[in-house]
């Protein structure tokens, strides 16, 4: 009976092992990334000024929610709000100590700040949540899609 259990541990052992090694070389390595919410102030700035809305200030606590989404999407190669552990935006929020209204604006490519303001403000969903006066505040972050990458995941969060 010790010998049937000894060999069921190891086997069980054996199996775990395997599937965290499937686990890894599954996912994509994700390259450098970074919160960039100075970089964002300017932007959003003029962009709430010519619409009479108040400027939103920088936020660590919405920079480091859009840095984690930022990198999730780099690692998994996907662009989107709800993450593989099925974590969707208003779940993230709230475990993230984020209260209240938020949104979330996300983008993919090798664009530059300018580039993707001008793009999120050609979209009407994005616009309507740059252009929120419900919002006071923002989160601004990318990660490289991979080391050496000129395309980044990038991730916008407003919120009060």
């Amino acid at each position: 009976m010790a010998r049937l259990t000894g060999t069921v541990m190891r086997a069980t052992a054996l199996g775990s092992l395997l599937f965290l090694a499937a686990c890894q070389t599954g996912s994509n390595i994700a390259g450098d990334g970074s919160g960039a919410s100075s970089t964002g102030v300017t932007y959003l700035q003029t962009i709430r000024s010519e619409h009479g809305l108040p400027p939103l200030s920088p936020d660590s606590t919405l920079e480091r929610a859009a840095l984690q989404q930022a990198a999730y999407m780099a690692r998994s190669g996907k662009m989107e709000h709800t993450t593989g552990w099925g974590k969707d935006f208003a779940a993230r929020m709230k475990d993230g100590g984020v209260e209240g209204a938020a949104a979330e604006n996300i983008a993919h490519g090798g664009m530059e700040p300018a580039k993707l303001f001008s793009m999120w403000m050609n979209s009407a969903g994005h616009r309507r949540n740059m252009l929120d006066p419900r919002f006071g505040k923002f989160g601004l972050a990318y990660v490289r899609e991979s080391k050496g990458s000129d395309k980044r995941y990038w991730a916008l969060v407003m919120g009060r």
